[in-house]
């Protein structure tokens, strides 16, 4: 039973962000990834992880591509988006400005899932994201391929969508525990490859590691 996992970064992020609970935003999307799957399939063949940079120099954007280049250390597929400027106002005062707008990262991802169902790569698919949206992957991929076990895995903190787990075969929650035991350690890779962890992901003061727990 093949399974491959598909993320939205976005999604995961901001729900661990409202955990309150940075150090979990290091997080080795690969091992969580089987954490996610256990008991409802086995080998884990892909995780897919649907992102976008974004604009301009900022401590951000250096925090994300050295997540990115851990997560590539760990087997997992990057696929990007883009961001584009979108303007904004208020009524009240009349003033306007623009805001960041991430694009194409939930394209990406439905496509991802659909692709590697046609190139049967998985026997189930789990669907990391709380976006209703993907409610149209999940129904494309069991209309044509209505054999594959499809589950809607929910970020932490969020409610299970109504329209995902109303045609999955099954849903699945990420809880605190289960970011815990996949952080990454400070230093991910070897030579002059390797990444090391940002420090605003530096856990709490005694934290252990779950490589060095017994």
């Amino acid at each position: 039973m093949r399974g491959a996992v598909y993320i939205d970064a976005f999604n995961l992020y901001h729900a661990i962000d409202d955990l309150n609970l940075n150090y979990l935003k290091w997080c080795n999307l690969w091992r969580l990834s089987e954490s996610i799957m256990k008991g409802h399939a086995k080998p884990l063949v892909k995780v897919v992880w649907c992102t976008a940079y974004r604009s301009g120099n900022t401590g951000a954007k250096a925090r994300h591509r050295a997540l990115k280049l851990a997560l590539d250390h760990c087997g997992v597929q990057c696929e990007f988006g883009h961001e584009v400027m979108e303007p904004a106002g208020c009524r009240a005062c009349g003033a306007n400005w623009d805001i960041p707008r991430e694009k194409a990262t939930d394209i990406n991802l439905a496509l991802a899932a659909f692709q590697d169902a046609v190139d049967n790569v998985y026997d189930a698919a789990f669907i990391v994201t709380a976006d209703t949206d993907q409610a149209a992957t999940f129904s494309f991929i069991k209309k044509r391929f209505p054999t594959k076990r499809l589950y809607t895995v929910t970020p932490p903190g969020r409610q299970p969508s109504k329209h995902l787990t109303a045609i999955a075969d099954g849903k699945i929650s990420i809880s605190e525990r289960m970011l815990d035991s996949a952080v990454l350690p400070f230093l991910v890779g070897q030579g002059a490859g390797a990444v090391t962890r940002p420090v605003e992901y530096d856990p709490p003061p005694g934290y252990v590691h779950p490589d060095d727990r017994p």
